[in-house]
């Protein structure tokens, strides 16, 4: 029998409010890590504007936790929340692209796979993150790295407005003229401020893209990172090139003789013809052992994007750590090879995204995002599809972190962040920027309403 309190919240919405009696309930609650198992009192899956409003005000007026999910594709589960309110955004999915102003407005429930396919019959992209399935919401309030942003800079720094509902339910746009604080917070401050119920971002002329992978024997590793380490800096910005330590594979299309094989890879993308791709990617392969296996060709850049999206479907284990790093010196490099030789299953890698190029032209104090002196965003992340595998690929990323952490800046991305870090790490993570931070947030949410995030307390 429904709840009362599902009663009247139903009553205020168009769309649908599921409940613990709901026959969808366990559904709805779903998480993209499988490893977080949270149970809402309530889902109430928004339509429109007015519904974002009507769940915030109820969630208040309640008293209730509230959690706040667009695509859901967040690691720690922040996305859902124990016996509270999800205000479930995954049916606002609209995008419209204008391609006489090289614009995209999209709401806050799609996925980046379907930004890029509407962008693509324009010849157009958002710089965004490397896997189709990620919800554009949250990779852009973290900030957003990906295949584009040596070129194009950070997603957040392609962000031109959001329209967000506050914590009080009020309705306000955030731009560089239109609360302009917030508009700054927004970029790089998570969650914390309210619901985006749109974002408008500018699209770059992307379309056809010479990508793809290419595996060494980890036997390699040692010689391709330190080569990818020198090349990078000197390398035009068309290319975005990723480094990973990882495992092989054990289906197709990957070569059957080295399915389970420790590998390292750099993943690429050049925006631009092939000749010139293979121009920009030659000082990576100069000097360096011969690949297992180099797949690099002319592709449509959504096919890129989504090109690992069967590896990792939802519902997989999950835990991950990150890291801003620097400067990746010997020292590091030996420290990464020693962890990564000890992977506790297939799936379980780190990558290395650079993020120097255009992420350096904007200043520190430009955004939230802190990061700009960094040149890489480190993830280490233990993925397993057996929920016993939970505890060791939990402790081998720990492990891995403990070692390569000293060689590393103190914080890390917010989006490579687990829900145990604690205000420390989120303190280094933003610098100079945190008490300004704490200032918007004190302004915008006083009461701190949406704190089921990397949260920000306000500053009292």
């Amino acid at each position: 029998m429904r709840s009362q309190e599902a009663a009247e919240l139903s009553g205020r919405m168009r769309g649908p409010v599921i409940d613990r009696d709901s026959i969808d309930y366990d559904e709805a609650r779903k998480l993209y890590n499988g490893m977080i198992d949270k149970k809402p009192r309530m889902i109430a899956r928004c339509s429109d504007v007015a519904d974002v409003i009507e769940a915030v005000n109820f969630g208040r007026e309640h008293k209730l936790l509230i959690a706040i999910r667009g695509g859901g594709h967040n690691g720690p589960g922040l996305a859902s929340v124990n016996d509270g309110l999800v205000i479930d955004l995954s049916s606002m999915k609209g995008v419209r692209v204008d391609p006489a102003t090289r614009t995209v407005r999209v709401g806050p429930g799609c996925t980046q796979g379907d930004v890029d396919h509407a962008a693509h019959a324009f010849g157009l992209a958002v710089p965004a993150g490397i896997v189709s399935t990620t919800g554009i919401a949250g990779l852009t309030l973290g900030g957003g790295t990906g295949y584009l942003t040596r070129q194009c800079g950070l997603t957040i720094d392609n962000l031109l407005e959001a329209d967000v509902v506050l914590a009080d339910g009020s309705f306000v746009t955030a731009n560089k003229t239109e609360n302009p604080d917030l508009f700054w917070a927004l970029r790089g401050g998570g969650g914390n401020f309210g619901v985006v119920t749109s974002f408008l971002f500018r699209a770059h002329p992307v379309d056809m893209v010479y990508g793809g992978p290419i595996f060494w024997d980890q036997k390699d590793a040692g010689a391709v990172m330190r080569r990818y380490r020198d090349a990078l800096p000197k390398a035009p910005e068309q290319l975005g090139a990723f480094f990973g330590l990882k495992t092989m594979p054990s289906a197709d299309p990957f070569p059957q003789e080295h399915w389970g094989k420790r590998i390292c890879a750099l993943i690429s993308c050049y925006n631009g013809p092939q000749e010139e791709g293979e121009r920009a990617m030659k000082p990576f392969l100069d000097g360096v052992p011969p690949p297992l296996v180099n797949w690099m060709g002319m592709l449509p850049f959504p096919a890129l994007q989504s090109m690992f999206d069967p590896l990792l479907p939802t519902g997989m284990q999950w835990y991950w750590k990150g890291d801003f790093v620097s400067e990746l010196t010997d020292a590091a490099i030996d420290a990464h090879l020693q962890q990564a030789a000890n992977t506790p299953s297939m799936l379980s890698l780190m990558h290395l995204y650079p993020i120097d190029g255009a992420v350096h032209r904007v200043g520190k104090a430009d955004t939230a995002w802190n990061a700009r002196d960094a040149r890489w965003s480190m993830v280490i992340a233990g993925i397993d599809p057996n929920p016993q595998q939970a505890g060791p690929i939990t402790r081998w990323t720990k492990s891995y972190w403990q070692a390569v952490h000293p060689h590393n800046q103190g914080g890390g991305y917010v989006n490579f962040m687990m829900d145990d870090e604690g205000d420390g790490r989120l303190k280094a993570t933003y610098g100079d920027n945190f008490e300004r931070l704490t200032a918007v947030k004190a302004k915008f949410d006083p009461n701190n309403l949406f704190r089921v995030n990397q949260n920000i307390q306000p500053l009292h």
